[in-house]
């Protein structure tokens, strides 16, 4: 068992930036692919950023290239996600998720632990 607790929410303004966490305990994190997802409000959720187990492959969707950044740590147990240049459609919440089985994946159906989410809104 994986548990993941995102955290680093908030409300932000255009053009500003938020750095989320999500922080794991339970079975070796560092053996699980890790991503963030995003539900924005009526909105089926949807792939966001990819890390690969040792944080040596990131995949990012076409949207948020260049203005997001996913990382990890594995000594801390802990995946980052550095927004910047925010725009009024990043608002979402957003959640963290873990691959046991590191299928390089960025479908909802093949990460099996979730985390709860947390809220990101950013106003014009």
């Amino acid at each position: 068992q994986v548990q993941l607790v995102e955290s680093g929410g908030g409300l932000v303004q255009t053009g500003g930036s938020l750095r989320l966490s999500c922080a794991a305990s339970g079975r070796a994190f560092g053996s699980h692919d890790m991503g963030w997802f995003r539900q924005a409000p009526g909105k089926e959720r949807g792939f966001v950023a990819f890390i690969s187990s040792s944080g040596g492959s990131t995949y990012y969707r076409d949207s948020v290239k260049g203005r997001f950044t996913i990382s990890r740590d594995n000594a801390k147990y802990t995946v980052y996600l550095q927004m910047n240049s925010l725009k009024s459609e990043d608002t979402a919440v957003y959640y963290c998720a873990a691959d046991s089985f590191r299928r390089t994946s960025t479908q909802i159906r093949d990460y099996n632990y979730w985390g709860q989410g947390t809220l990101v809104t950013v106003s014009s």
